[in-house]
Formats: C-alpha cells, structure tokens, sequence
C-alpha cells in the first residue's frame, strides 16, 4: 500500500495540512519544517501527486455540505467554519441548496455521491431509513440533527429551550405560542417537544400554529394565528419568521414587547439591527461547521474515532428588547 501524507506527517511529527503546503505551496512552510517533511517523505518512499494531494486511497478530496435552505442567513456561520476547516486540509468543499425539498436532496446526493469523498447534510430533511441507508454506502455526518447510529454535531436545543422558558416565566408569563417551521423540520419536532414538556414546570401553558415556511414573508400568518390563542409571548421557529412575525404585530398596532413578546431561535446577523431588536437562542455556528468538516475527515483519514459520535454544543439566549414583561392582567 502507497504511503499518503498522514503517513508522512505522523513520521515527521507535523500536521497533514503541513505536509500538502510543503509540496503544494512550500512557501508557507519554514524551511526546517519543510526539510523535515521531505526527508520523512524520502524515507516512506512517498510520491506526490497533485492530482490527489492528501487523501489516502485515490480519493476526490472533496466533500459536500447540502444546505436544507441556502437563502437562511443561519447557515452562512455554518458555512464559514466548514469552508475554514476544509480548507486547512485542502480538502475542496462543495456547497449544495437542498431547497427545503426531500425529493430535491435525494437528487444532489445521488448526482454528486460518484465525485465526493461524503456527506455534511445541515438540517437534512431526509426520512430516518433514507439516512441509515445513505449511511451504509457513503460517509456521512449530520448537522443540526441527530440520529441514532450516525455521527452528529447538534445544538444543545433542550437545554435552550429551558432558557427560554426561564426567561419568559421570569417576565411573568403564563402562556406561550410557538410557530412551526417546516413539517420535515427535526430540529423543529425537538424545539416544540422541549418547549411543550418544559412549559408546565415553568407555570405556563404551550400553544403551537403552523407549520409555516420559515421567511419574513410567512411571519403575517404566523403572528395571525399566534394572536388567536391569546398567548402573551410568541416563540418562532427562527429568527426570519420572527421578524415577519413582529413587523405583522407592528401593523395590528400590537406592541412588541408592551402586549407580546416576541423570541426566535439562530440569532443571526439582523437580529441586532431590527426593531425591536430581537432575543434569540443562538450558538457557535461555526464552531459546529468546522466540527463536521472535522468528523467527516477524520474518517477518510483513517483516524481512530468512536462509533457515531454525536457532539452537542451550548447555547445562548441573547436577550434583547423584544422580550418584556407580560402585561398587567394577562
């Protein structure tokens, strides 16, 4: 079997980004590290080939990151840490809109399967026998959801659903409505399930509306059905929702926080910008991309790792000026 520059970096005591700059790129690399690489290299009898610079087996060096929803500004984080952690390995990283459709992700999957080493699927609307499956023949990690027998990166979602409920229960309500996102939507299920088993500890009461597209646009109907349950504060799906949500309330002449409150989940880039500025349960996006990207080449570096692994990461309820006090008499 052919030496690959893992073989070479273990032997040089490097990284195996270091060695693919030592061939490709030698002026990044200091001239004792790039001796060392070399002689390492001599030693083992490895054979650069810029065709196929680092993965072991002939493989594409390139990985594909399918997006459930490519215009969701909640993805760019993840996007940016996975660009970042592919890229440290030269490892090209193909970027795929899913368009909120299963039948539009098994199709990229299929296409693309032939031409990349696997599989980052973020926020995968795919049904759990179509993932298993996927699994058996290809290497996959999964973002922003879980699913027994295959490796994942997730947000803390129950732990920040309890934020939410804290916070809100401390403001003095006692009841809440959550709009739905998309039917597919795993991470909606685990949001709503935290929110509604949560509720009755906290003293309130759980309503759910929907489901909706979760965009600005869809945040009218959203706020419509939310008011008629009489809840005093709204939890939407995301942050997009939520501001369709609020400037629906704003046009009632409902007053956001005065008579509702208003939360949404990613706290992405906007929601410090509109008014009123939105609270939000967000998380380190990027973090969690760099960690896929990270999974998925550990695998084709034959690294030793644990079977489905299934990393969770902290949230954080920002709390801006959206969320209030419930008013007096609710």
């Amino acid at each position: 079997m052919q030496p690959t520059i893992y073989d070479v970096a273990k032997a040089a005591g490097v990284a195996a980004s270091t060695v693919s700059r030592t061939f490709n790129k030698p002026g990044r690399v200091n001239e004792a590290t790039r001796q060392r690489v070399l002689d390492a290299a001599s030693e083992l009898g490895y054979q650069h080939s810029p065709q196929n610079r680092a993965l072991p087996g002939g493989r594409h060096r390139t990985i594909a990151m399918v997006l459930s929803d490519i215009t969701n500004p909640h993805f760019f984080e993840l996007i940016r840490g996975a660009e970042q952690r592919a890229r440290a390995s030269d490892v090209t990283l193909v970027i795929v809109n899913a368009e909120e459709s299963q039948r539009v992700e098994e199709a990229q999957i299929r296409d693309l399967a032939p031409t990349v080493d696997g599989f980052v699927l973020a926020a995968s609307r795919l049904a759990d026998d179509d993932l298993v499956a996927l699994a058996g023949r290809h290497r996959v990690v999964l973002l922003n959801r879980e699913l027994a027998g295959l490796t994942s990166v997730a947000l803390a979602v129950g732990a920040g659903c309890q934020q939410i409920l804290e916070h809100l229960a401390s403001l003095g309500h006692r009841s809440l409505t959550y709009c739905a996102g998309p039917p597919g939507s795993w991470m909606g299920a685990v949001r709503w399930a935290a929110l509604s088993a949560g509720a009755e500890e906290h003293g309130m009461t759980a309503h759910r509306v929907g489901p909706y597209t979760p965009n600005v646009a869809n945040g009218g109907v959203a706020a419509d059905g939310a008011l008629r349950t009489g809840a005093t504060a709204i939890v939407a799906h995301n942050d997009l929702l939520a501001f369709g949500v609020i400037r629906r309330l704003t046009q009632r002449g409902v007053r956001v926080p005065g008579d509702v409150s208003v939360v949404g989940f990613d706290d992405i880039f906007a929601a410090d910008f509109v008014h009123p500025s939105l609270t939000t349960l967000g998380g380190p996006g990027a973090h969690a991309g760099r960690l896929a990207v990270e999974l998925l080449i550990d695998q084709f570096a034959g690294r030793s790792v644990r079977d489905a692994e299934q990393l969770r990461l902290p949230t954080e309820l920002v709390l801006r000026e959206s969320s209030g006090p419930a008013p007096r008499g609710s």
